[in-house]
């Protein structure tokens, strides 16, 4: 974009290994290309990669990085996946691919990098330093704004004959980073559902940029389970950055806006079915309180039981037509030819 702080790689997979464990860890992280020797490597607070190196550094070491551009596209999505702790995202790609990952050693560095890759840019991290990277034009919309961010200390470039050099574009929503996002929705959805059962559906609007909305329709069960699902989904790995969570009943479209918004206009009263509350936003969230800290609100968009909160009114019956004469003129519609 006109505005960004230098050139990036936007696509990479970036291996390190966890400093107390040695168990590797890929995760994809913009890069500034500072010089011939340096980039800028974008760990933002909550990432594994920030935390590798924090723990590197309490213990008086580099933190050694690989970054690797192209092979199998699978590689990428298990980059960005949200994988349960010590699950190893190259094992979750060969698990998406239906074939082992090849790994060969880096040159330079202990680390194992797939054989298959254009480009491998091999380094290290002290600890220590910081240099100003950004601004870049992101995924929010807006061009987050320059940060001191660690350095890449340059120690081998390798690639391939003839290589073919990845990249991506995000910018304001929609953009091609958000078919990986609805990928990821659907199906780490089941697993959603294996530690909030109650959810019946979840939709995760591009327009929101993965973090800052979330529709979500529900098997109301009891008073107050809007409210149970607000918190389980602010305590869910990456959810946990979502600002905005609605709650719908489960005979909500949650994947047709239309239907949201007249549910949301229809059965949300603000003084009585929202909840405020403060967490874990995203690092690039420039609207929040403060850097990675900011609020949250979530709406009871559900039909409200008896006593429900106050509620003491009689709640009405949704306008729904019944099923035998829908059936009725679903069969009229041939004999007369529309």
């Amino acid at each position: 974009w006109p505005e960004d702080g230098g050139p990036f790689i936007t696509l990479p997979l970036v291996f390190t290994h966890d400093p107390n464990t040695g168990k590797r860890n890929v995760g994809m992280y913009r890069v500034q290309l500072y010089d011939r020797n340096t980039c800028g490597m974008h760990w933002q607070m909550h990432k594994t990669g920030m935390r590798q190196m924090e723990d590197a550094g309490s213990k008086g070491q580099r933190l050694e990085v690989c970054v690797c551009l192209g092979g199998d596209p699978a590689y990428n999505f298990a980059a960005i996946s949200p994988l349960p702790p010590g699950i190893d995202e190259m094992l979750f790609a060969g698990f998406l691919r239906r074939e082992n990952v090849r790994m060969v050693k880096a040159k330079t560095v202990d680390l194992m990098v797939p054989t298959d890759c254009e480009m491998v840019i091999e380094g290290y991290v002290d600890p220590s330093e910081r240099r100003l990277e950004g601004p870049f034009g992101d995924h929010t919309g807006y061009y987050s704004l320059a940060y001191d961010f660690p350095v890449l200390h340059v120690t081998a470039v390798t690639m391939r004959e003839k290589a073919v050099y990845p990249a991506t574009i995000v910018g304001q929503p929609p953009m091609e980073d958000g078919w990986m996002g609805k990928a990821v929705e659907r199906i780490f959805f089941p697993l959603i559902k294996l530690t909030v059962p109650e959810i019946v559906d979840m939709n995760l609007p591009v327009e929101g940029g993965f973090h800052n909305i979330a529709f979500v329709s529900i098997k109301k069960k009891y008073p107050g389970h809007a409210y149970k699902v607000m918190n389980a989904i602010w305590g869910l790995g990456g959810l946990s950055y979502t600002k905005m969570v609605f709650i719908f009943d489960e005979d909500c479209n949650v994947q047709d806006i239309g239907e949201v918004l007249f549910r949301l206009g229809a059965n949300n009263d603000p003084l009585r079915d929202t909840l405020l509350s403060k967490g874990p936003v995203d690092q690039l969230d420039h609207a929040s309180l403060e850097e990675g800290f900011g609020g949250k609100i979530g709406f009871d968009c559900t039909h409200k039981w008896p006593g429900e909160n106050g509620f003491n009114r009689n709640y009405p019956k949704l306008i729904t037509m019944s099923e035998d004469v829908k059936a009725k003129i679903d069969g009229l519609w041939s004999r007369l030819g529309l």
